[in-house]
Order: structure tokens, then sequence, then C-alpha cells
């Protein structure tokens, strides 16, 4: 597997990995409605929109020699702090460490391009293997609020923080 920095060359793999990954760990949780029907479109806006470079800081993909196996995408925000903004692996590669060596690629890069700030990311509060994986990386919860989707829902979310130095990489 190659860790490599993503840019706009991705933006239509990525996608659609977000939306398989979203279809399958939100089953239950997000809008069915939602989720079998404008999610595509969405995710691909989104992406198309984000990766306008042909190189984007902050985002990584995992990769074997002829599928995307997942990414990781992180961008500062105004409050000083990092935003991991998505993780995703391709769904049905779960426990391959997929996760693990994009969330340690991630974290790395936010310790190096900007040293001291706290890393943090929003996770919806019934997506308990998520939960899971960020609380066995140390990961401490510090919010709890309501989501809100452009989609027009609101969920209740988890927001999980690393302080500077946090990161354990055993």
């Amino acid at each position: 597997m190659l860790i490599r920095t993503g840019g706009a060359a991705d933006a239509h793999a990525i996608a659609a990995l977000h939306t398989a990954s979203w279809r399958t760990a939100y089953a239950g949780i997000m809008p069915g409605d939602y989720l079998a029907g404008p999610l595509d479109a969405d995710r691909s806006t989104l992406w198309r929109r984000r990766l306008t470079d042909a190189v984007t800081p902050g985002l990584f993909v995992a990769e074997d020699a002829t599928t995307l196996l997942g990414f990781v995408y992180l961008l500062p925000t105004d409050d000083g702090r990092v935003l991991l903004d998505n993780l995703h692996a391709q769904p049905g590669s779960l426990g391959r460490g997929i996760g693990s060596r994009l969330f340690e690629r991630g974290l790395t890069w936010a310790a190096t391009e900007f040293p001291g700030r706290p890393v943090y990311l929003e996770v919806l509060r019934d997506n308990v293997a998520a939960i899971a994986f960020y609380e066995r990386r140390g990961g401490r919860r510090t919010d709890a609020r309501m989501g809100r989707f452009d989609a027009g829902f609101e969920l209740p979310e988890y927001e999980y923080t690393w302080e500077p130095g946090a990161f354990d990489r055993s």
C-alpha cells in the first residue's frame, strides 16, 4: 500500500469512495432517502470544489496498484485548530490497517505543518465503530452537539480532540 498526497486527479475516486463509505457506515443513522438519492451528487460536487489543484495539502490517499483504498483530509481552521474532516477506507477493508496508517499520516502532517495546534474531528454519535477507533488512538471527547447537514437534517455528534504532542504512535 502506498500513501501519497492527493489532488484534483483523485476527485472522482475520492467522491465514489466517500459515497460508498457513508452508505455503509451510516445505514440506519442518516436518512435512507438521502443515502440512496442525492448523496452521490453531493459528494461529487464537494470533492470537485475542494480539489482544484494538482496537489492538495492535507489530503492523503492510500492506494494499491489499481485501487484507491482510503483517504484522509485535514485542514486548518480559523479557531487555531486543525480539522480532520474525513477519514475513509473502502467498505469491506476494515481491519487491514488502512485507516490507522492514514490517521497517523494525517496527524503527523498536522504536527509538522501546524505545530502546537490541536487536531479535532466530528463523528456521529451513533457511529460506534468510528468512536471506538478514535478512542483507541487517544482521542478525547471534547464536545457533544447537533450536526447540521446541507441536505436539511440534523444528527447528534461528538467532537474528539488530540492535543499537540498527545498522539501516541504505539
